[in-house]
């Protein structure tokens, strides 16, 4: 089984095989499937299917252990015990295409409600993860502050480079 996991990253195993028969062993079948006919309707109508937040939201937990939060909490997608503190995670998805073009935003980031972290989870044209980051509150809401952006002062919408450049990478 092999390992990817950078410094102060618990270890987890790339693919988690679950046992057949049992409720997580549908869940990769049933995603991969989704992940499958969201390609197929991409090449179709060129539209994406919009299943990117579900396959980050469960990427995350996957690979490195969080405890998703039950659906439409508010404010933030899932809980991450890390030393003696549990962090609230808000979760943002995206597909990036081969050459992926300059400017790319992430979802709006909801500044208002509870969340301690940002994490990005960047997914190949397949929908598989392909890195993920965080970023502390206090860095997003700086940089969502700076003036000049519409999109990012009035929508709450990062670009991932911008993402990038203020946290910092926890799996690849």
């Amino acid at each position: 089984m092999a390992f990817s996991v950078l410094r102060g990253c618990p270890a987890v195993p790339d693919r988690v095989e679950p046992a057949a028969g049992d409720a997580s062993a549908r869940l990769v079948k049933l995603l991969a499937e989704a992940k499958q006919l969201a390609k197929e309707y991409y090449a179709l109508t060129g539209r994406p299917l919009g299943i990117t937040g579900e396959v980050a939201e469960y990427e995350v937990a996957r690979l490195l252990g969080v405890t998703l939060a039950p659906v439409r909490t508010e404010g933030y997608d899932a809980t991450w015990v890390r030393g003696r503190k549990t962090e609230k995670l808000q979760i943002k998805g995206r597909c990036l295409a081969e050459g992926p073009k300059p400017g790319q935003r992430i979802g709006a980031i909801k500044r208002d409600k509870p969340w301690d972290v940002a994490i990005l989870v960047l997914l190949d044209q397949d929908y598989e993860a392909t890195a993920i980051w965080e970023a502390d509150r206090q860095a997003v809401l700086a940089a969502l502050d700076v003036p000049g952006s519409k999109a990012r002062n009035e929508r709450g919408a990062l670009t991932v480079s911008k993402f990038k450049a203020i946290g910092r990478q926890i799996w690849r």
